[in-house]
């Protein structure tokens, strides 16, 4: 099963990337998300031998479990909530006490599918549904199931990044989406991201860089150019977050440590 959508809305996500982002992955049978967030990049692609998703944020985590384990339990629970409204969104934020792993994973699923932007740090988390542009809670059970099925046999885990890295078997393949290194990013999720978490990242990379492979995506700036400047390609790419719209387009570094066969033909042609 590949090209199916992750059944979370995700703040930075690389759902609008994903194309591209395929695009630059070369072969591999061991794939690794240590930012796992949504995972819109594992679930458009064709699974690996062995797959393993991996945030710090527990609560994602929690719900790619629930899914890929008991995804039945988590339907049944979801069907018995209301139809998304402003109360009904003001009550699962501040009021609604979940008391089993099922409705700790519901409630999340619910404030998330209809959250402005699926931002899910609870003093941003606004109301964000809309007819028109949200997937109606009716099919939600179909994206559950199909993302479950993805999920079997996949290696779920809210380990810190450098562990996962540096225990990852050789010849993974990572694809690496960090917080931005520029931007406030406490707005959005759970889990803070500072400098020196940042310059960890750079470093458990560096010390992995000759039995891993990885492609990593951040903010365009000088500095994260310098911190990677031993990395074998640094790239600018741009995408659009939607197919018409004034919004504006997505603009990113993506940094590698590997060259695809078709570019180590062009350099040596």
């Amino acid at each position: 099963m590949s090209d199916i959508h992750s059944p979370l809305r995700y703040a930075g996500g690389k759902y609008y990337a994903r194309k591209l982002i395929l695009n630059l992955l070369p072969a591999h049978t061991a794939y690794l998300e240590p930012f796992a967030g949504g995972a819109s990049i594992f679930f458009a692609k064709s699974k690996a031998k062995v797959n393993h998703l991996n945030d710090k944020d527990g609560d994602v985590m929690r719900v790619f479990r629930v899914i890929r384990d008991t995804p039945d339990a988590l339907i049944a629970f979801l069907a018995d909530l209301p139809r998304p409204t402003r109360d009904s969104h003001a009550f699962y934020k501040n009021s609604f006490v979940p008391n089993t792993e099922i409705e700790q994973a519901g409630r999340w699923y619910y404030l998330n599918r209809i959250s402005f932007s699926g931002i899910m740090k609870m003093q941003n988390c606004f109301w964000g549904y809309g007819d028109r542009n949200s997937m109606p809670p009716q099919h939600w059970s179909r994206v559950i199931r199909s993302t479950s099925e993805k999920l079997q046999g996949v290696f779920l885990t809210h380990d810190d990044f450098e562990i996962v890295i540096d225990a990852a078997e050789d010849g993974t393949l990572l694809f690496i989406d960090p917080p931005y290194f520029n931007a406030d990013q406490s707005k959005f999720y759970p889990v803070s991201f500072n400098r020196e978490a940042h310059e960890r990242l750079v470093n458990v990379l560096h010390r992995n860089a000759d039995r891993l492979a990885f492609l990593l995506t951040y903010d365009d700036c000088e500095a994260i150019r310098q911190m990677y400047g031993w990395a074998n390609r640094i790239e600018s790419n741009e995408w659009n977050y939607c197919i018409s719209g004034p919004r504006p387009k997505g603009k990113e570094v993506f940094i590698r440590n590997y060259e695809l066969p078709s570019e180590r033909y062009l350099r040596f042609s």
